[in-house]
């Protein structure tokens, strides 16, 4: 078996020079923004799903809460590409509700947009979805958190691929005037995901409410429109 240490030094191997002040600034890691004190290392991506696929049958549960609360951001993620990874092999009802139970119980080191965007779906949504009960969902998007509120908009992503979009526009609403552009994005993201299912939905959805939107979410559910289509809804002539 692996050890938490075992994972870092693979990690640690894939540093690239100069990467992690470059992630850094990205993230907003500084003094009032809002991954402040957020560390990184400079491990891309890809270079972390590699190391994540390698461990992530070796791994127990509280091995992968050691590495996800860890200072650095490129542990976190790692760690939560192996839940997804261990969640997406597990057939058994009762081991999939220990994931989300623990992913639940670890919500306050999934704090950025990656972390959430990366795992949340896949597991949260997934799990709600196949449950037919949305309750998890309903209660993270009650939350004062902003990454948990995140959670509960992204976590929709799952049933728009499945095509069920009531949950994504009951959310949508709920946070349409979030005083935070992420969620602003986040909302417009997953609206606009609804509408490459499903047009008409995204347009009925738009006539009614477009005009109180966000200027950002709006700019992101319309990204995919036809030119003249977006014109006519960022300047009011619908």
């Amino acid at each position: 078996m692996k050890s938490v240490n075992d994972i870092k030094q693979a990690l640690e191997i894939l540093v690239i020079p100069g990467k992690a002040e470059i992630m850094q600034s990205f993230f907003k890691t500084g003094k009032g923004e809002y991954g402040e004190g957020d560390i990184f290392i400079g491990v891309t991506v890809p270079d972390q799903r590699s190391v994540a696929k390698e461990f992530y049958n070796q791994v127990s549960l509280e091995e992968i809460s050691e590495l996800l609360s860890s200072k650095i951001h490129e542990h976190r993620l790692t760690a939560l590409l192996m839940l997804v990874y261990k969640f997406e092999k597990i057939k058994d009802k009762n081991q999939q509700k220990e994931i989300v139970d623990f992913y639940l119980k670890h919500t306050k080191h999934i704090n950025n947009w990656d972390l959430v965007d990366t795992s949340c779906y896949k597991i949260l949504g997934r799990y709600c979805f196949e449950n037919q009960d949305s309750k998890i969902l309903g209660k993270l998007a009650d939350s004062k958190n902003m990454w948990e509120m995140r959670m509960a908009i992204v976590g929709t992503m799952y049933h728009i691929k499945k095509g069920e979009f009531e949950l994504t526009k009951s959310f949508a609403l709920k946070n349409l005037h979030h005083p935070h552009d992420l969620m602003h994005k986040a909302n417009g993201w997953l609206l606009r995901e609804m509408g490459k299912k499903n047009g008409s939905e995204l347009l009925d959805f738009l006539n009614l409410h477009y005009k109180e939107m966000p200027r950002t979410c709006l700019r992101y559910a319309i990204e995919k429109l036809d030119e003249s289509l977006r014109q006519d809804y960022l300047k009011g002539r619908i």
